[in-house]
């Protein structure tokens, strides 16, 4: 299976702060003292987004007799 990929974009602040957002995701959005920092907050922001999204998604269906599968991206 491919690894999908994400696009970081990422600016120096005055504070000297790297601030970050994923451009496909712009719901998450990270900072850090270095780009690597940035990087790794910036993949928990996503989990975070997507974590949160999953959960408000059922909430939609509650209730609802529904069929969930996996999906492969290739």
């Amino acid at each position: 299976m491919r690894k999908m990929n994400y696009t970081a974009i990422i600016e120096k602040s005055e504070d000297g702060f790297y601030v970050g957002q994923i451009q496909e995701i712009p719901e998450a959005i990270a900072q850090g003292k270095t780009i690597d920092e940035l990087k790794q907050n910036l993949i928990n922001a996503l989990q975070l987004v997507i974590d949160y999204q999953s959960e408000q998604t059922l909430k939609q269906y509650k209730g609802r007799k529904i069929i969930r599968r996996k999906l492969n991206l290739v």
